[in-house]
């Protein structure tokens, strides 16, 4: 099981997220990235992460059965690895 799904995170406050009918473009800011995240169910999980204490609580909200928690930890980090999720610190509210 990866540890990611047990720890609090959110969505940077340096990335804007922009609907689309694939799913949504996430523009960071800061670094000028542009992801594309193209999954609905994707972008419903990176909108709950701040109001769940945890991955695996945002992507239950988020309605993904837990067979497919593993794939979506992997897609999280590689939104994390272009800081447009980033762990949650304790003082931040969830």
């Amino acid at each position: 099981m990866d540890p990611l799904l047990g720890e609090p995170w959110n969505l940077s406050p340096s990335v804007a997220l922009r609907p689309e009918p694939f799913g949504a473009l996430a523009y960071h800011f800061g670094n000028r990235k542009l992801t594309f995240l193209k999954r609905p169910e994707l972008v419903r999980v990176v909108r709950a992460l701040d109001t769940h204490p945890d991955v695996r609580s945002a992507l239950g909200a988020a309605g993904v059965p837990a067979s497919q928690h593993t794939a979506y930890a992997a897609a999280l980090r590689a939104l994390a690895a272009t800081d447009v999720i980033r762990p949650r610190k304790a003082h931040e509210s969830s």
